[in-house]
């Protein structure tokens, strides 16, 4: 699947990943907006690996142009 097909499922609240990684990397979502200090934050994308927690995730551009984007079950 590419980037732009599975972005709707991310902003649903689904977990996504590429088959291609074969990494550590577990899943991908999408945080939705809340609140750091009483501020505003906005949504934000984080990683789950299974050997450093969470980590912020920012999408490169190979991620963007990717089509081995799945859902993860």
């Amino acid at each position: 699947m590419t980037f732009e097909a599975i972005l709707p499922h991310l902003k649903n609240g689904e977990k996504i990943i590429r088959s291609g990684w074969g990494g550590t990397e577990l899943y991908v979502i999408m945080e939705p907006t809340s609140t750091h200090k009483g501020e505003e934050l906005t949504p934000y994308f984080l990683i789950k690996t299974a050997d450093e927690g969470y980590s912020m995730f920012s999408p490169t551009v190979c991620d963007i142009l990717a089509e081995d984007w799945e859902l993860v079950k």
